[in-house]
């Protein structure tokens, strides 16, 4: 039996060495067993069950139950996901090492040497082993109770030891591609701890010994001769040795061979075998061959060249033998057909897709867009070589079938072709060329409702054809020419968020009731039965030509003589809006909403045909069906990308002269454009950047791919324009470094990646009152003292602490430059999920700090606030499982704290709830944040501000924005369907919706965040349930996981800068207008960071005494931008240039001298005539001393402060002279 101290080890060798082990299939068994137990089966077994004697055995009489060993399953499905070459299979109990085969076809219990194809190979494999162990070597191991046993060389054939049935060594030979030994490694089970460093000086050089043999054998890639693309699958023959190889993803494969000369043979269906020759096989490295197969049927010509963002591990693994012999070649051109012909009801659908993406999983990916009326799940089959991965380059095509609920052959033929899909996939060259060049989604039903209510045998009837609302489903998108006044369904709400959500370039959507493929436009602005072409009639002509030259009955164009014998589609082919005018149609709103071009085809004239008719609807559409699909190859296809650092664009414009429907780039820049065969002007343009032409040559097959490479816009100033800020290229490695950090976690699964490669499981499992809450952050705070700081902001009514949760490289210092964000959550009581996730990202982040490095950077370079909970009074009494229970909702004066951040927060102050005052004033209006995220409950979507009613928007495309991005890395919340029990019909366009819209009320958190605390916040309502079940949490941190990593990698983007003068002085709490409205100010250092969404913005800088600035900054949705402004000084005054303003002021401060001046002189003058002679006496004497004085004084008003005379006529009468 296995010892739990060993651990399992498997080796693969894919490319250089990958060492994986699992530590215990048992994590139960241990605890059953005793420590210094030499022998003895307790902990051997789980549930009862041996779990080497559990996998499916080749001598076996029948497939085991595997239910009560789900450790088994779980090794199997591992043994299948990774292509694994070597493996080692450590146990206890003996010293040997044990190779294939365990047991024989008669189960005699010992002595009977099963020889496998490869005894050669595993004798020298476990000779590796046993040669390097001190004792295994001597072949005696001298077990208590066994001190005769001996093995020779130490090793053994595993049945010639004893007979075990179902074991896993011989699983991995027979089924898994991948050799296994099983090595008894002690005689005593479960030594004691104290004998461990005994057991490991034994084993260690043995286990190096052992893993350096992934190395030996023949490898090397199989490859088309005509295109070079490695051949997955291939089988490697070897001859004399009856079992086979199949080769991997790219063509690589690795055979395991001892030293010596061989005949290696390369064996593709579609391909005309080669074998190479007197292959000589040497000691150590493995003898690279390679080999090229001419195809014996060329290959569609699809002209896709693959690119591969991350590579999933691929396994061809399947239920039965490895074969010894190589598959005739008489046989290559022989796809497998489907045999599951009948009508599925819903029930049935879903298993038959269940079963499937079980069976194929390396090539499937079963999901559900949303929820009918009645609550069935939309289901889409993926089909694709790396599924639920959009590859750069790779385009995405999606059938859609019943639509109309009792039009049902689409629907049939979508669940055979699924069948036909997996089942020739690695054997058929065309469905492999095409599953590995296109990523293909098929939704079998779009109206399952309808269809549980159609009967068998409907010929043209309308029973089952709407929703369960009654409302027809191909009536009820928006369209171009008619309003649509029935309420969007959720059935096509649920296909909107789809098609919006996904880069989709082909689509057809099957129906039935004629025989015909009807292309847009499905109507016109007249109503009436008339030709309305849209601006790509030429390339919707052929892509229906497509479908219906390959369907014999469809191409005569006379489908329903006995139904209607007048009608006539020439070629099968027909204009929508000519044949009858369908406004609300999907088709239309496809091609005038996104990227994607589509069709609808009709496959019968009768719309629920008997099962026993399926076959020949799959016999006259298969060709059809795979003809539809290649068509998304045609016409052109490449990247716009970035001169700068040569990222693809997104949302880049693709524009083709004179044909009016632009498209746009996806996430990579990649993009596709439909097109016929002939000469194209095409132009690349997107915000910020200066745009591309290029003329380009179509030709009558395949795609040709064509490269935008677009400079950003000039950052020269020029008279009357205003300049272009970029990031700019910094010289500071480690700032590179964390830029490239966030580039690659903003690209699709990078976020994945973090996860999968982050340590523990902080999943939480139960809700922890305030008690528990308190402990469990003191503990963080004690465990990670380095990177936490807890604190509190205040106390509740009845005294209870709110707690915050600081994360931090340096918790305890300002470091501004650092974007700063924070999480709150429980603001209302009876809605704990929020506490919880949050505390489970709080340990998330603190757990993974110097063990996974995306985490560490982010948390040495962000400072992270995070406050769990709000109003710990109302969650003290709010009760579990109560999903509509309003019980702690408000806090212990009962008072939602929601509607309590009112406006004008120094008026009101002193009535302020404890809690939101303490919020305020330590929280929103004391710390500088860049983002916020509330977490509530009661719903399935976020809101953005405002929650006011009637409230501006001034940010709304990044309020928005960040909303759309929590959403849209939610599983399910992008979707828009709640599916709440108490609003099961609301729908929320990609999840997303302003405040006011959803709950309008006043005094909200995030206004007041907003308008007073300058920092954006999104409120997300985590779940319908307040207060789901503990059994819940799991599944909920699962779910939301994912999107509050995002916010933290979202923070670092937007714009940040510094603002200074010539001289190099930083300028604290400068504006900074942003798009003529929001405002933001510089901290101390003059830096300044703000969130936007992507694309061009405007900045205007403003600082007393400075000029104001004004630039544009283009913001990318994957990398931070920068400015840097410097001001100079105020060059106006008044409103006036300052020149201007100098030059009055010299010539006025002239005037004045030069008036003051001649008014001395006058003066004077006049002083002297009066001290040198007489002079006559003016007749108005008041007039006189007037101007005596003011002529002294310069005023009359000086006169008030002169002495007043007596003037009458007296013989001392005294001529009054000013005083000086």
């Amino acid at each position: 039996g296995q010892a739990p101290w060993a651990p399992a080890l498997l080796l693969r060798g894919l490319s250089g060495e990958e060492i994986l082990s699992a530590e215990s299939q048992r994590p139960l068994s241990p605890e059953g067993g005793r420590k210094t137990t030499p022998s003895g089966s307790a902990g051997r077994f789980s549930r009862g069950r041996d779990l080497n004697r559990s996998f499916p055995d080749q001598f076996g009489a029948a497939e085991p139950d595997l239910e009560p060993v789900p450790e088994v399953r779980a090794l199997i499905d591992w043994m299948r996901r990774n292509k694994f070459l070597l493996s080692g299979n450590l146990h206890g109990g003996s010293v040997v090492a044990s190779y294939p085969y365990d047991d024989s076809p008669t189960h005699k219990p010992t002595g009977v040497y099963s020889k496998s194809a490869d005894d050669e190979v595993f004798k020298y494999l476990a000779k590796a082993y046993a040669s390097h162990h001190p004792i295994m070597r001597t072949g005696k191991p001298n077990c208590p109770g066994e001190e005769g046993e001996t093995f020779q060389d130490g090793i053994t054939n595993g049945a010639q030891w004893y007979d075990v049935e179902g074991g896993m060594q011989d699983y991995n030979y027979v089924w898994a591609n991948c050799f296994e030994i099983t090595l008894e490694l002690s005689c005593c089970k479960y030594p004691p701890t104290s004998e461990l460093q005994q057991e490991w000086e034994n084993n260690r050089d043995s286990l190096l010994a052992f893993i350096e043999k992934v190395h030996i054998g023949v490898k090397g890639f199989v490859r088309d001769a005509v295109t070079g693309a490695g051949l997955e699958n291939a089988i490697i023959v070897v001859a004399g040795i009856a079992h086979n190889i199949t080769a991997g993803k790219f063509g690589d494969y690795h055979r395991l061979l001892v030293p010596g000369t061989y005949n290696v043979t390369a064996v593709v269906m579609g391909y005309t075998p080669v074998t190479r020759e007197n292959i000589e096989v040497k000691e150590g490295a493995a003898t690279e061959v390679d080999f090229s197969l001419q195809p014996t049927v060329m290959p569609p010509a699809l002209n896709v060249t693959q690119f591969t963002a991350t590579p999933a591990p691929v396994s061809t693994i399947t239920p039965t033998p490895v074969q010894a012999e190589a598959p005739s070649p008489t046989s290559l051109h022989q796809p497998v057909q489907p045999v599951d012909f009948r009508h599925h009801h819903f029930s049935d659908m879903e298993i038959f897709l269940r079963r499937y993406a079980n069976e194929y999983p390396n090539i499937t990916r079963l999901y559900s867009v949303g929820k009918s009326v009645e609550l069935r799940e939309l289901y889409v089959m993926e089909i694709s070589d790396n599924p639920g991965v959009h590859e750069a380059g790779e385009p995405e095509f999606k059938y859609i079938g019943n639509m109309h609920g009792n039009e049902v052959v689409g629907r049939e033929l979508l669940l055979n072709l699924i069948e036909y899909l997996c089942k020739n996939f690695g054997t058929d060259p065309e469905v492999t060329d095409l599953v590995q060049s296109t990523r293909i989604h098929i939704m079998p039903s779009m109206n399952p409702d309808g269809y549980e209510k159609s009967q068998e045998g409907d010929r043209g009837g309308t029973v089952g054809r709407n929703n369960s609302k009654n409302y027809d489903l191909n009536r009820n998108f928006p369209d171009q020419f008619f309003h649509v006044a029935d309420p969007l369904q959720p059935e096509t709400l649920a296909v909107m968020t789809w098609l919006k959500n996904y880069p989709f370039v082909l689509s057809a959507n099957l129906h039935g009731g004629s025989l015909v493929v009807n292309y847009p436009f499905d109507d016109d602005e007249q109503g009436i039965a008339i030709y309305s072409k849209s601006p790509d009639d030429a390339v919707f002509q052929q892509l229906a030509l497509s479908y219906s030259k390959e369907n014999t009955k469809m191409y005569q164009g006379s489908p329903c003589k006995d139904m209607y014998p007048t009608e006539y589609f020439p070629h099968g082919i027909t204009n929508g809006a000519k044949w009858y005018n369908v406004p609300g149609g999907m088709q239309d709103w496809n091609y005038l909403n996104t990227n994607c071009f589509e069709v609808t085809i009709e496959l019968g004239c009768v719309k629920y045909p008997k099962a026993e008719e399926l076959p020949k609807y799959w016999e006259q559409n298969r060709r059809s069906l795979l003809q539809f699909m290649k068509q998304v190859h045609r016409g052109v296809w490449g990247f716009v990308l970035d001169a700068m650092d040569g990222r693809g664009i997104l949302n880049a414009t693709i524009s083709v002269a004179d044909i009016n429907h632009p498209v746009t780039t996806y996430k990579d820049g990649d993009y596709w454009r439909l097109l016929v065969q002939g000469t194209y002007k095409i132009t690349a343009s997107a915000r910020g950047y200066d745009p591309v032409t290029k003329m380009v040559e179509v030709g009558s097959k395949g795609g040709v791919q064509v490269n935008f490479t677009l400079s950003r816009t000039d950052i020269k100033v020029e008279e009357g324009k205003v300049p272009v800020l970029n990031t700019p290229d910094t010289s500071d490695p480690s700032e590179k470094e964390f830029e490239t950090l966030i580039k690659d976690l903003s690209a699709e699964n990078g976020l994945e990646r973090l996860l999968l490669t982050s340590s523990g499981d902080v999943s939480p499992y139960r809700y922890r009152p305030y008690k528990d809450l308190s402990e469990f952050l003191r503990g963080l705070n004690l465990n990670y003292p380095q990177i936490t700081n807890l604190t509190s902001l205040g106390q509740s009514v009845e005294f209870r602490q709110l707690w915050s949760l600081e994360i931090s490289n340096k918790p305890n210092q300002s470091e501004p430059e650092e974007p700063k964000i924070r999480f709150v959550a429980g603001i209302h009581g009876n809605a704990p999920v929020g506490t919880e996730l949050l505390l489970a990202l709080a340990e998330f982040l603190c757990m993974n700090y110097k063990k996974n490095t995306a985490v560490t950077k982010l948390i040495d370079r962000t400072r992270i606030v995070i406050v769990p909970s709000l109003n710990p009074d109302g969650r003290e009494i709010a009760q579990e499982r109560g999903c509509t229970s309003k019980i702690g909702q408000t806090n212990a004066h009962g008072r939602d704290l929601d509607t309590d951040f009112t406006s004008n927060y120094s008026r009101y102050s002193g009535t302020r709830e404890p809690e939101t005052k303490a919020i305020i004033e330590n929280l929103i209006l004391k710390q500088d944040f860049s983002l916020s995220v509330a977490l509530d409950g009661g719903s399935l979507l976020v809101t953005y501000p405002y929650d006011k009613p009637a409230q501006t928007v001034e940010n709304k495309e990044t309020l928005k924005h960040l909303a759309s991005l929590y959403a849209n890395n939610h599983p399910l919340m992008h979707l828009g369907q709640p599916g709440c029990p108490n609003k099961s019909d609301e729908n929320i366009p990609g999840g997303v919706i302003r405040g006011s819209e959803w709950h309008s009320h006043l005094g909200s958190m995030k206004d007041f965040s907003v308008m007073f605390g300058h920092c954006p916040e999104i409120t997300v309502y985590t779940s319908c349930c307040y207060f789901p079940s503990a059994g819940q949490l799991p599944g909920l941190w699962a779910d939301h996981r994912k999107s509050l990593l995002s916010m933290l990698v979202e923070v670092h983007k937007g714009v940040h800068g510094f603002v200074q003068d010539k001289s190099g002085k930083a300028i604290s709490k400068a504006t900074i207008v942003l798009n003529e409205g929001l405002r933001v100010y510089t901290k101390e250092g003059g830096y300044f960071h703000v969130l936007l969404a992507p694309g061009l913005h405007n900045i205007n800088a403003i600082a007393d005494g400075y000029q104001q600035k004004h630039v544009k900054v283009f913001v990318r949705h994957d990398a931070p931008s920068s400015v840097f402004i410097v001001f100079d000084t105020e060059n106006r005054i008044f409103g006036l240039p300052r020149e201007l303003v100098v030059t009055v002021a010299g010539a006025s401060m002239s005037a004045l001298v030069l008036t003051a001046c001649i008014i001395w002189c006058v003066c004077s003058i006049k002083s002297n005539r009066h001290k040198d002679g007489f002079h006559r006496l003016r007749q108005h004497h008041d007039d006189y001393e007037d101007e005596i004085r003011m002529m002294s004084t310069g005023s009359k008003k000086s006169l008030l402060s002169h002495e007043f005379q007596d003037e009458t006529d007296t013989e001392e009468e005294t001529l009054y002279s000013s005083k000086h």
